[in-house]
């Protein structure tokens, strides 16, 4: 299941409250907020970890997608830009 990052309520961006230590039950309260990988959706963090273990070859990753090299480029790009307008929004 994916962590949400939006209010369901205002589709305002979300912040992580509260950590729980699954061993011990110590609870860490505070207002941190969300790791920018985190607020990519599932199909982009998919993308980025297949990136990573394609050791960055796109030819690769479009042979294993089925797609051309073209458009796993625009992909790429696509999510670049993204990435960029998260980090400029902190």
């Amino acid at each position: 299941m994916k962590l949400p990052i939006k209010c369901p309520s205002c589709e305002q961006k979300l912040s992580v409250a509260k950590l729980v230590c699954e061993s011990c039950q110590t609870e860490v309260l505070g207002k941190y907020t969300m790791p920018l990988f985190m607020q990519l959706s599932m199909e982009e963090q998919e993308f980025v970890l297949e990136f990573l273990l394609s050791s960055g070859s796109l030819k690769d990753m479009a042979n294993k997608m089925g797609k051309s090299y073209p458009t796993v480029r625009n992909r790429l790009d696509d999510l670049i830009l993204k990435i960029k307008n998260l980090k400029d929004e902190k």
